[in-house]
C-alpha cells in the first residue's frame, strides 16, 4: 500500500503547485497594474533619451525583472489596449482603429477581460484613469471603451475614466496649423488639480486601505500623451538651450515602401511628415522634445506616489507589480511625430514585473516579448488557469530564469494587413501591399538601412515572415 500512497500524495503535492500562486503566500497575491500613455524608450533604465530622468520607473526596475525589447501589439492606443486587456491580437479581433468600441462587437462576446477574470476569480478589482481607451481632451467629451462590469469601483466612475483636466485658455498654444492635441505648455496651476494626479491620489488611498480580499488595482496614467500640459518644474528641470534632438539621418525614407510614409497609416489625413517640417521651420524641435521629457518626468512623479503607497499598505511582499506603456512614441525620428508606425519607435515600451518571490531584483531580459504576453502571465502568477482564448505567451519562465530558452516573437499590427515580426536582432514587416523592410537591431539600431533587397538575407526574411498572425480579420 506504500507505493500507492506516495504516488497520490505525489499527484496532490503535483496539482497543488500547479494551481497555487508563484507569488506564494496565505493568501492570492494583490496586483497592481499600471499602465502609462505613449511613453517610448526615453526612461532612465532604457536609454531612449540621454537626458530622460525616470528614478521612480528606474527603482522599480532594480525591485524585479526590466524587458528591454517588449512591444506593443499596436501603434495607436484603442487597438493594443483592447488586444492586452482582451487576450486578442488586432489581427484576431479587426480591432485596428480608435474609433472601433470592441465593447459591441461578436468576438468578444463570450471573453472575460483582465479586469473581469480577476474579478470572477474572487479579486476586488479597482481601476482609476486610462485603462481602457478613452480620451480626456475631446471636444465631445468621449468617455472612452472602459469594461463596466469588471470593476468593484472606479475613479472618477465606470462611465468616465479620466478626471477633468487642467488646460490652457487658449489652444493650441505652440501656433501649429495641424491640431489642438499636439500642443505643449508649461503650467504654473496648482498641481495637485491636473488629472495623473488625483489619479494617483485616489489609488493610493485605495492601496493603503485595508483590504478585505485580494485585489487587482489599475492605475492609468496619461501623461506623456498629448498634449504636454505639464506643471512648470518639470519643464524648468530640461533647460531649452540643452535639449539634445533625438539621432537622424538625412534621406533616412529613402528606402522605405511609399505605403509606410502614407497618410492611411497616420491618425490624420494630413502627410505624416508635414507637421515635422512645420515644427522644422518654426523651431520648435526643441521645444518639443522639451516638453515630452517633462511630461515623461510627471508621469514618473506619479508612478513614484503610487508605489510609496504600496510600500506604506505593508503589502509589497504580496503584491505582483506590472507597470508598461501601451506604445512608443515618434519625436522627429523619421520625420514623424506621433504614433502609429511599424517602426521601433512606435513599437517598443517599457515593461517591467516584479513578482515578489519569482522574480530576481534587478534582472534583465533581452528576449523579444509582447503586451500580449501580461494576462496570461498575471494569471499564471496568480495561481490561476489562462483562458483558452488568450494569444499571448506567459512570461513566468523568463520571470524565474532570464537565461531561459525563449523562442517566440513579438509582433506589432498596424492596421488591416500591416504586420512587423521583432526578434532578439532583427526587425521584419510586411505591409498590405506585400512591400517589406527588414533591419538589423545589432548593427543598426536606428533602423536606417532597410536590408531587405540586400543579398544574404533571405534566409532572415523567410523565418521571420514564419511569425506573421495566419488570420487578418477584416476591420469591425
Amino acid at each position: 500500500m506504500l507505493l500507492p500512497r506516495l504516488a497520490v500524495l505525489a499527484l496532490t503535492l503535483f496539482v497543488l503547485g500547479a494551481v497555487s500562486p508563484a507569488v506564494r503566500g496565505a493568501v492570492p497575491p494583490d496586483i497592481l497594474f499600471i499602465a502609462i500613455d505613449d511613453l517610448n524608450d526615453w526612461v532612465g533604465v532604457l536609454g531612449g533619451h540621454p537626458q530622460a530622468r525616470t528614478p521612480r520607473i528606474d527603482a522599480l526596475a532594480e525591485r524585479g525583472m526590466l524587458f528591454t525589447n517588449a512591444h506593443a501589439s499596436a501603434p495607436l492606443c484603442n487597438p493594443s489596449r483592447t488586444a492586452l486587456l482582451t487576450g486578442l491580437r488586432p489581427s484576431s479581433s479587426g480591432v485596428y482603429e480608435n474609433d472601433a468600441d470592441w465593447r459591441r462587437l461578436d468576438v468578444f462576446r463570450n471573453i472575460s477581460t483582465l479586469p473581469r477574470f480577476f474579478r470572477d476569480q474572487g479579486y476586488e478589482t479597482i481601476g482609476a484613469g486610462k485603462i481602457f481607451h478613452a480620451h480626456t481632451f475631446d471636444p465631445e467629451g468621449f468617455s472612452g471603451y472602459n469594461d463596466q462590469n469588471a470593476w468593484s469601483r472606479f475613479f472618477p466612475s465606470v462611465d468616465r475614466q479620466l478626471p477633468d483636466e487642467v488646460v490652457p485658455p487658449d489652444r493650441p498654444v505652440n501656433g501649429n496649423p495641424f491640431t489642438k492635441d499636439l500642443d505643449w505648455h508649461a503650467l504654473t496651476e496648482a498641481a495637485d488639480r491636473m488629472g495623473d494626479a488625483r489619479v494617483a491620489t485616489w489609488i493610493s488611498g485605495q492601496l493603503t486601505r485595508t483590504p478585505g480580499q485580494p485585489r487587482f488595482v489599475a492605475a492609468g496614467i496619461y501623461r506623456p500623451h498629448l498634449p504636454w500640459y505639464t506643471p512648470s518644474d518639470h519643464f524648468d528641470s530640461y533647460p531649452l538651450e540643452a535639449i539634445e534632438l533625438p539621432d537622424t539621418l538625412a534621406g533616412d525614407l529613402d528606402d522605405v515602401p511609399e505605403i509606410a510614409t502614407m497618410p492611411y497609416l497616420e491618425i490624420t489625413d494630413r502627410p505624416p511628415m508635414a507637421l515635422h517640417r512645420w515644427i522644422v521651420s518654426q523651431d520648435k524641435w526643441r521645444q518639443g522634445v522639451q516638453a515630452y521629457l517633462a511630461s515623461v518626468s510627471y508621469a514618473d512623479a506619479q508612478v513614484g506616489r503610487i508605489l510609496d503607497a504600496l510600500d506604506a499598505s505593508g503589502r509589497s511582499n504580496e503584491t505582483i507589480v506590472v507597470l508598461f506603456s501601451d506604445h512608443g512614441f515618434h519625436l522627429g525620428e523619421k520625420q514623424r511625430w506621433r504614433k502609429y508606425t511599424l517602426w521601433e519607435e512606435s513599437t517598443r515600451v517599457p515593461l517591467i514585473i516584479v513578482a515578489p518571490g519569482v522574480t530576481v531584483p534587478g534582472s534583465r531580459s533581452s528576449h523579444p516579448v509582447s503586451l500580449m504576453d501580461i494576462y496570461p502571465t498575471l494569471a499564471e502568477l496568480a495561481g490561476l488557469t489562462v483562458p483558452g482564448h488568450v494569444e499571448g505567451k506567459s512570461l513566468l519562465p523568463l520571470l524565474r530564469d532570464p537565461a531561459a530558452a525563449w523562442d517566440s516573437a513579438a509582433i506589432t499590427t498596424s492596421g488591416f494587413r500591416n504586420h512587423s515580426v521583432r526578434s532578439q536582432r532583427y526587425r521584419y514587416t510586411r505591409y498590405s501591399d506585400r512591400s517589406e523592410e527588414l533591419y538589423d537591431h545589432e548593427a543598426d539600431p536606428h533602423e536606417w538601412n532597410n536590408l531587405i533587397d540586400e543579398a544574404g538575407f533571405a534566409s532572415v526574411r523567410d523565418a521571420l515572415a514564419e511569425w506573421l498572425p495566419e488570420r487578418d480579420t477584416p476591420p469591425q
